[in-house]
């Protein structure tokens, strides 16, 4: 067994709660440049066609971006937004991965033989309504990312600063803003992510192929972040560039969509595809990793304050 043993006790539902948001949080500092990358590549070229975004495009692939950031803004500008982004996860990811077995259980009622059916309601569920409760705090992370750190182009200056400016410039749906395809990219996100994790990790265990340890989370969690990547990719781009557009910019999401594909073509939905597996899968493994451990250490923990002396 490679890591802490897993508990004889099932995790409660708190514990879920906060190694979701923990992990998720663990697993954002590591990734976020190549999130941050991602974002520059995705809304590279939004207001010219596909010719002149071709000729006149400032970042070139993963690596390519991360050096003309740095040698441009600094090697902060691959955080910037990080503190937006950890409020993200802690409120976003415990939701939406936290509350996924106690969700899935209800729609089973009881049951620990779940279908396919009640792992996407369950994914679609908890995705959505974990929307509902971060949103504000994507929005900010998203312009942070999107704005370089000098110049002109330069929109916020603080977190708090974001937020105040969005709130009074364009009002209390400013920070709102994109929630239609926020629901839709996380639903689609959820469902790849938890359940590709969840039926990846149930066959190689009911294949006596792994036991439950790190290798096996290794396994489901690069698979989840691959299959997540090609499934969600046309929605995060669309996601991403109504988030940071100006006010008036785009009328709707649909609109955003439109706009792209008239003007940059099929392939602008696969903008940054690069960067976004390179992240997913790096996010998911050390998320899903970390986050096994975490429930093993908590729950251990807690065996070992009820335990006699």
């Amino acid at each position: 067994m490679v890591g802490f043993k897993a508990s004889d006790v099932p995790p409660t539902a708190t514990v879920k709660f906060l190694g979701a948001g923990t992990a998720a949080c663990i697993a954002d500092l590591i990734t976020f440049p190549l999130d941050t990358a991602k974002v520059r590549l995705q809304i590279q070229g939004e207001r010219q066609g596909p010719m002149q975004a071709a000729a006149s495009a400032q970042y070139r692939g993963v690596l390519g971006t991360i050096l003309t950031m740095v040698r441009t803004e600094g090697p902060r500008s691959l955080y910037s937004g990080l503190v937006a982004g950890l409020q993200r996860q802690m409120s976003f990811a415990s939701v939406r991965i936290g509350l996924y077995d106690s969700v899935k259980q209800f729609y089973t009622k009881g049951s620990e033989h779940a279908g396919i059916g009640s792992r996407l309601l369950a994914g679609s569920t908890t995705g959505a309504l974990a929307v509902a409760v971060a949103q504000p705090t994507d929005v900010v992370k998203v312009r942070f990312q999107a704005q370089a750190r000098a110049g002109a182009g330069r929109r916020y200056q603080s977190t708090v600063e974001a937020y105040r400016t969005i709130a009074r410039e364009e009002g209390f749906r400013g920070l709102w803003k994109g929630t239609a395809p926020n629901v839709a990219r996380n639903a689609i996100v959820n469902c790849a992510e938890l359940v590709t994790y969840d039926l990846i990790k149930d066959t190689l265990l009911k294949a006596h192929l792994m036991t439950d340890d790190l290798p096996c989370h290794f396994t489901s969690a690069f698979g989840a972040g691959f299959c997540t990547t090609v499934i969600a990719s046309p929605v995060d781009v669309v996601k991403t560039r109504y988030m940071n557009s100006a006010l008036g910019q785009y009328s709707s999401a649909g609109h955003c969509a439109l706009t792209m594909l008239q003007k940059e073509g099929p392939r602008a939905f696969y903008k940054g595809f690069m960067p976004s597996f390179l992240r997913l899968g790096s996010w998911n493994v050390v998320m899903f990793v970390t986050y096994e451990q975490l429930k093993r250490a908590l729950m251990a923990a807690c065996a070992s304050r009820e335990a006699p002396f």
